[in-house]
């Protein structure tokens, strides 16, 4: 199976100046757990996760006052959606990471996740006949 076929395409893009505060009311009403943050002074393409968030409150930072920027991972592995997903697999536990966003020619296209790994590869739930 290929990354396209697990990736979500509801892709949450916000900016860098977007506060921890609205970037997670966004990203709870997409029902996602990422943002891609586009930010063309910090090169590009980067990456804030509901991890990043939640990490800046546990150190007690105020999520209005604290900007995506401040939190946003810019070293960003980048999948293909001509990906299989035990590439993606690899790439994620290679590098310690639950998201890759998804090029396709040079563009967002997609998000995949530890989670839409395992959907695609855990068994479909079979009902038990009472």
């Amino acid at each position: 199976m290929l990354v396209r076929d697990a990736m979500s395409t509801v892709v949450l893009t916000i900016g860098p100046t977007h506060t921890l505060r609205q970037a997670a009311a966004l990203m709870s009403a997409r029902k996602v757990g990422a943002a891609i943050v586009l930010d063309p002074d910090a090169g590009g393409i980067g990456i804030l996760t509901e991890r990043d968030i939640l990490n800046s409150v546990g150190l007690g930072q105020d999520p209005d006052t604290e900007r995506a920027h401040a939190h946003t991972t810019n070293d960003v592995v980048f999948a293909a959606p001509t990906w299989t997903l035990e590439e993606a697999a690899g790439a994620m536990a290679h590098g310690g990471f639950r998201h890759l966003i998804v090029l396709d020619r040079d563009e967002p296209a997609g998000v995949v996740s530890v989670r839409d790994i395992i959907r695609c590869w855990a068994p479909a739930r079979q009902r038990v006949p009472a």
